[in-house]
């Protein structure tokens, strides 16, 4: 047992380890950087680099640290898990006063940026949110039937197919026309905690996150 424990974490290590490299010779390729960039970037050899992405030569966290800061990313992100349990997100639904919300992204994911989708009925309390005022941007698009967008004192429909962006500054809020609207929505983390959290009516973005 003792044996297995040991060649399971030594496999584990090693995955990270591969996948640790396979990112910082994506990223550096993306950037559009030779190995001397990079390098110079971090101050690390180009030859001691080479051998780091190519597995020749173990990776130090001396070394980490630099590369990761000259590529724009954390050492978190650089190590992170590359398991399926991290790509697919299964949504559950979370309903209340005429609104159904999937959350598709983790909270806090995206550099603070919730998606979510949300079904939206004509049963749903013309007051159930009000207009809502707060800093940054909404964006949103239709997927199925018309939204009717409340902007301060303007009335705008959204069909499917169509998308709106707007100050959130701006008093709003978004309710359905003729029948059931969906749309996928992109919220900042002041709109996710000021519309989400409220239809959740916990605190808490909806699905208990």
């Amino acid at each position: 047992m003792r044996l297995r424990h040991i060649l399971l974490r030594m496999e584990q290590e090693v995955d990270v380890d591969r996948v640790v490299r396979q990112r910082i010779r994506g990223l550096r390729l993306a950037r559009g950087w030779s190995l001397d960039a990079l390098a110079a970037r971090c101050h690390i050899s180009p030859s001691n680099l080479s051998r780091i992405e190519t597995g020749r030569r173990r990776i130090a966290l001396d070394q980490l640290v630099p590369i990761a800061r000259a590529l724009g990313t954390t050492i978190d992100q650089l190590v992170e898990s590359a398991d399926d349990e991290d790509v697919v997100i299964r949504p559950e639904p979370s309903q209340t006063c005429g609104v159904t919300t999937w959350l598709l992204s983790r909270e806090r994911s995206l550099h603070g940026v919730t998606v979510a989708k949300l079904r939206i009925t004509p049963d749903r309390p013309a007051d159930a949110e009000g207009l809502r005022v707060h800093p940054g941007r909404e964006w949103f698009t239709v997927l199925s039937g018309t939204a009717r967008l409340q902007l301060g004192e303007r009335t705008i429909l959204v069909r499917a197919g169509d998308a709106a962006e707007f100050s959130t500054m701006t008093p709003h809020a978004i309710g359905a026309h003729e029948g059931p609207v969906e749309i996928l929505s992109i919220f900042d983390q002041d709109g996710e905690r000021v519309h989400l959290r409220r239809i959740d009516g916990t605190g808490r973005a909806p699905g208990g996150r």
